[in-house]
């Protein structure tokens, strides 16, 4: 069965229940959901699936089990927010591995230097969000690591136009609980880092701000008890944006961030 059999199946019946099973049974990261929950994430990945435009790269080979398990991990950041926040984008291109993206940046010297890196996933303003499949294949297992959510996470901080690490917040959340909250862990990493010292979550939330919530946001769905631990204030701001709390549905003795 061809990918535009899959998709053309899909839009005609919706995700198969059998597969949707199969999924949620598979991903550690999707357990404990309650029923009412279940389904709103089904509906959405069912939506995602649906009208964004899918493009295999490089010999990618998808079936319709990876497809859903794409869906239902890039849907569950907006399973209480609604699809809207991925509204700006239309397209996900599917690489079979890392891939190689172009990089260039301007020095303090105003000298241009660009370069190519092997990365496992982008998300383009205004474009489209690129994949690695097989760091898809090893998103979801609840180790602090997901290239899907790390992606969508970069989206939604995109909403406002700027990839900072300051998505645009509720109405009800508090700007500046949010601005220290950040602040201060990112500042404990970079310490942390300096010192030589081995941090909670990826080293790789050092990089600037933007990388920090994209990483932060891995782990508040996979490690939530770990997140919780090193950055409780941080753990409180992203429950109060993504309007969920994974940690009392992943973990059986989860007490919530403590101060």
């Amino acid at each position: 069965m061809t990918l535009i059999d899959l998709i053309l199946g899909r839009r005609r019946n919706g995700i198969d229940d059998a597969v949707w099973r199969r999924v949620v049974d598979a991903i550690p990261m999707l357990r404990g959901l309650d029923p009412e929950a279940g389904a709103r994430l089904r509906s959405l990945a069912d939506d995602f699936l649906a009208e964004k435009q899918i493009e295999l790269a490089q010999g990618a080979e998808v079936d319709d089990f990876l497809l859903t398990g794409l869906a239902a991990q890039a849907c569950l950041p907006i399973m209480n927010l609604g699809a809207g926040g991925y509204r700006d984008w239309h397209t996900l291109i599917l690489y079979p591995a890392e891939f190689v993206a172009p990089r260039h940046e301007v020095d303090e010297a105003g000298v241009h230097h660009e370069w190519q890196e092997e990365v496992s996933g982008e998300a383009w303003e205004d474009g489209p969000v690129i994949l690695s499949l097989a760091d898809v294949g090893a998103s979801g297992l609840c180790d602090g690591y997901n290239v899907i959510v790390h992606e969508m996470a970069h989206k939604l901080d995109l909403l406002d136009g700027d990839a900072n690490g300051y998505p645009p917040l509720h109405r009800d959340m508090d700007a500046t609980a949010w601005h220290e909250a950040f602040t201060q862990a990112y500042a404990a990493l970079q310490e942390q880092l300096r010192r030589g010292r081995v941090p909670a979550v990826d080293a790789y939330a050092a990089t600037d701000p933007a990388e920090f919530f994209a990483v932060v946001s891995e782990y508040f769905f996979e490690l939530p008890a770990v997140l919780a631990a090193a950055y409780p204030a941080v753990y409180t701001q992203l429950a109060a944006f993504y309007r969920q709390d994974p940690g009392a549905r992943l973990e059986s003795d989860w007490q919530g961030p403590q101060p």
